[in-house]
């Protein structure tokens, strides 16, 4: 399952690696990630293009009782931003690794699975 941040570098040039990788997998977004990227206010036109044609192609979950009773344990449990907690809450009511950047965020929480493809592990 795909971070916020990895989809946003993703849309860029530079990191057509990362394209190929969602092209070549099976990879799902939760609807949290959808609305903090699409939703950022200084996207211009060809960026915004380019983000809804990748959530075109993507698994997008959505806000479940089952995701948001992991997000209220999470949240309950360590300090966390709301997007962080329904993030990780996503990829561990389904079972997947979060795809991230920002792996520092999610460090403690000692069932999710972390990946971060820019570290080249």
């Amino acid at each position: 399952m795909l971070d916020s941040n990895i989809l946003i570098y993703a849309a860029q040039p530079a990191h057509h690696a990362l394209r190929e990788l969602i092209r070549d997998r099976d990879c799902s977004v939760s609807v949290i990630s959808r609305i903090e990227v699409l939703g950022f206010h200084r996207l211009k036109p060809d960026e915004r293009n380019a983000l809804e044609s990748l959530f075109g192609a993507l698994e997008i979950l959505p806000l479940s009782e089952a995701v948001a009773r992991e997000s209220i344990r999470l949240r309950q449990w360590r300090s966390m931003s709301l997007g962080d907690a329904v993030i990780a809450a996503t990829a561990l009511v389904h079972g997947h690794t979060l795809v991230t950047r920002n792996t520092d965020d999610f460090n403690g929480i000692p069932e999710l699975k972390l990946w971060n493809p820019l570290a080249g592990g």
